[in-house]
């Protein structure tokens, strides 16, 4: 055999082993990277998007490639309580909601929405870092398996009507779209009128045709969904100081090593606060910005509210511990 064929022969080798490396390497990375759903009922142009998309690519970044994390916004898996109970069919991997939906499965976790629960956004924040937060996640976990990992500032929930009112009474008979869970039927229940649930993608159309008069949501929700186009009037109740969870189904969360979980722990937080900052930044400026719009910014006596409110609904009723309650009053 010739040097020339010999060289030959040993290039051909090389090239057919470099060609096996890559195909286990690529056979290798298909098998351990694990593809997941993100999922929540908010607009892309929000920060709860925003910062989940980038809380995706930081845990894809962090693992190497080993988690892909799609994020589905909008509704486009589904309503909220419909994404709820993927996580815990395992249709979904990861959400962001409302704790009020887990309230469903374990009513004490819910007392947060009691309305005027909270001073203000800093006593919010402090809960969501205390004990009794973390006691409520873990009866939730317990009932559940769903893992609570971080919370967002979702602001403080205003009122939008067609119809200016200024207190209680002036509510009476009004039909208002909330979503469908106890805590928020409280304020238009004390108050005479019409709790109506509708799904959070039908409330802009709900408004435009009438199908209801008003409803209720912090102000950068009203800004996103557009809200003001069809509501005349914004009457600062700021009855429900609201934040978002981020929770990972236990399909998932079990699965994990202890540093991926810190890995996700970590990523969610962060992008937690991301997203917190920004709501809180927005919603200082949008008072005056909506003004501008020519929407009608209305000032009410929220100790009036908050008075008709506690009388009118019991905490008990809505299955909330009023020990629970008063652990969140004594944050300071």
């Amino acid at each position: 055999m010739s040097q020339q064929t010999t060289k030959r022969l040993a290039l051909k080798t090389l090239a057919g082993c470099a060609a096996v490396a890559a195909l286990l390497s690529t056979a290798g990375l298909a098998q351990a990277q694990t593809k997941l759903k993100w999922a929540h009922v908010y607009e892309t142009s929000e920060p709860y998007h925003t910062s989940s998309v980038w809380a995706a690519e930081e845990i894809k970044k962090r693992t190497a490639g080993r988690y892909d994390i799609q994020v589905f916004p909008a509704s486009t898996l589904g309503k909220e309580s419909d994404i709820n109970q993927g996580l815990q069919l395992g249709t979904v991997d990861i959400i962001i909601s409302g704790a009020s939906f887990a309230a469903r499965s374990f009513p004490r976790i819910g007392v947060a929405y009691y309305p005027y629960t909270f001073r203000d956004a800093d006593h919010l924040l402090k809960y969501a870092k205390s004990d009794v937060f973390k006691e409520l996640s873990e009866g939730y976990k317990a009932k559940t398996g769903i893992q609570t990992v971080a919370v967002t500032y979702y602001g403080a929930r205003h009122s939008t009507s067609n119809k200016a009112f200024k207190n209680c009474d002036e509510m009476k008979g009004l039909k208002m779209r909330v979503p469908d869970v106890p805590a928020y039927m409280a304020l238009p229940r004390a108050c005479g009128a019409n709790p109506t649930p509708i799904a959070f993608a039908e409330v802009y159309l709900a408004l435009q045709n009438g199908t209801v008069d008003a409803q209720e949501n912090p102000l950068p929700t009203i800004e996103a969904k557009k809200f003001y186009e069809v509501q005349k009037n914004i009457i600062m109740t700021g009855h429900i100081l609201d934040s978002l969870v981020t929770q990972v189904g236990p399909h998932v969360w079990n699965k994990l090593t202890d540093a991926d979980k810190k890995i996700f722990t970590d990523v969610m937080q962060e992008a937690a606060a991301r997203g917190t900052d920004q709501i809180k930044k927005r919603e200082g400026e949008l008072v005056s910005e909506f003004k501008k719009k020519g929407i009608n910014m209305i000032d009410v006596n929220k100790d009036d509210f908050r008075a008709r409110i506690v009388k009118a609904v019991d905490m008990a009723s809505m299955g909330y511990d009023k020990k629970d309650w008063d652990r969140i009053q004594a944050i300071k």
